[in-house]
């Protein structure tokens, strides 16, 4: 059965390429339609069908996700939805990964910064049992007490051993230095402490709390006739009782201002990884689409400014990158890269140069005109699949978007002058007040990085955690 739902999801992969190359040629790019609905007990229903490939896909977006953890409980929302499929009122977690492979089934789920999301796909003609199988993981876990032992000892030893990769905790370390471990500041996986403090009662209670049908979307996508799973998620979904919830208070974090830094100290590292930004902007941001556009030019992409110097020109990285993450409140913005220890202080120079000559020199009309291309060519691709699809509809409806930002995306690109570039570059790469995160070896780079702020905080890697709670 895998292997014919290869053959199908390669197909699906293939025709939705096809549809899309054929928009792109008309200089259009929309989004199948869809249609809301909102069923009486508060579940917010979207259907996008769209025949031609065998697949549907299903995105339960609850709108908790690690933000929701109570204080001290970090990794909470994420151990709650790693469990779902671990035990049902029905199904044991083998009984419920044999059902799922049965049909060729995938069930997964995971919690963000802002929300929950679980997701299943199945072939058209599984449609049955494949909803079936998704409402019992997604309404029925049991959270029994060897499945829960056993994750938080899993996520508890993966914690630790990430620490010994430093790519795999920067963002870690550098989000809860920005945000002073509040809000994204706290690590939405849990760190040692807070994971010794949730419990199988704390995990039933989240799930309770939470997983309520007005605080949930379903979106469906892929092939299916419309009226009969409308009729058949009414029955299976319409029952789903729970209390409204009140959404997460999110603290809106202020930018830093001026500069800091925090050295993690690694004693046995060779290289050093480090970040460098500030708290950004939010979903729905007005100039979303030219902070992409010039973002892309920046950092965005492998012919980016800042791979192009600090790469391909003096190889002092394998890679470099800029983001932004935009959430329901102001997300981070970093600049991303690593260097060996004795080229610590030249890499970052070269960073805050290049991000120095952004400023000064803006950027050209031949950059631009690249950037707005590659956009074009680049964003296709991620919405081809109909699990894509079902997520991206899922995603909107939670950040208050609409069909607009995919349909009139390349309207919004093509209006991105270079006034509108300029602008853009002042307001939102920051350059005066930066947060830098090192992870490197402190006795061979501190007195060299002193320089770069007015606040030096430090910590050795070994301790538990990420960065002190307040």
């Amino acid at each position: 059965m895998k292997l014919a739902t290869h053959v199908v999801r390669a197909s699906a992969a293939m025709a939705m390429v096809a549809l899309l190359s054929a928009a792109s040629g008309a200089q259009t790019i929309k989004l199948p339609p869809h249609e809301k609905i909102v069923l009486k007990n508060g579940l917010t229903v979207l259907l996008m069908e769209k025949h031609g490939v065998p697949i549907v896909s299903f995105a339960a977006l609850v709108k908790s996700g690690a933000a929701a953890d109570p204080l001290g409980q970090e990794g909470l929302a994420s151990q709650t939805a790693s469990l779902l499929r671990k035990g049902t009122k029905k199904r044991s977690a083998q009984q419920f990964a044999t059902d799922l492979d049965y049909i060729g089934g995938s069930f997964e789920a995971g919690a963000g910064a802002d929300y929950t999301t679980v997701i299943a796909e199945f072939l058209t003609k599984d449609l049955d049992e494949g909803l079936e199988l998704f409402a019992d993981g997604l309404l029925h876990p049991t959270f029994p007490q060897a499945e829960v032992d056993k994750s938080l000892a899993q996520t508890l030893d993966a914690v630790k051993g990430a620490k010994d990769d430093p790519p795999q905790v920067l963002s870690t370390y550098y989000y809860g230095y920005l945000y002073d471990g509040r809000g994204y500041g706290r690590p939405e996986s849990g760190d040692e402490v807070s994971l010794k403090k949730i419990s199988r009662d704390n995990v039933e209670g989240f799930y309770e709390a939470n997983y309520t049908p007005g605080n949930t979307i379903l979106a469906v996508a892929g092939e299916f006739n419309a009226v009969e799973l409308r009729k058949k998620l009414d029955e299976t979904f319409g029952t789903w009782a729970g209390k409204s919830v009140a959404s997460a208070a999110i603290p809106v974090a202020q930018q830093v201002k001026g500069k800091r830094l925090l050295l993690v100290d690694k004693p046995d590292a060779s290289q050093t990884y480090f970040a460098i930004g500030n708290v950004e902007t939010a979903a729905g941001d007005p100039d979303r689409v030219a902070i992409r556009v010039v973002n892309t030019i920046f950092g965005g992409r492998f012919t980016s400014m800042l791979n192009e110097a600090m790469r391909v020109e003096s190889g002092l990285t394998y890679g470099v990158r800029s983001s932004f993450d935009p959430r329901k409140a102001p997300g981070p913005f970093g600049i991303y890269t690593f260097t060996k220890n004795d080229a610590t202080v030249q890499a970052i120079d070269m960073a805050l140069d290049v991000l120095h000559k952004l400023h000064k020199d803006g950027i050209t009309a031949e950059q631009l005109e690249s950037a707005k291309s590659y956009i074009k060519g680049q964003f296709p691709p991620t919405i081809e699949t109909s699990r894509a699809l079902a997520e991206h509809i899922a995603s909107d409806e939670f950040y208050g978007l609409d069909d607009s930002e995919v349909n009139r995306l390349e309207a919004r690109i093509d209006a991105v002058t270079l006034e509108t570039a300029r602008q853009v570059i002042q307001k939102h790469f920051p350059e005066e007040n930066l947060a830098f995160v090192l992870i490197g070896k402190s006795a061979a780079i501190a007195p060299a990085v002193k320089k770069y702020a007015e606040k030096q905080d430090a910590r050795e890697i070994s301790a538990p955690g990420f960065w002190p709670r307040n």
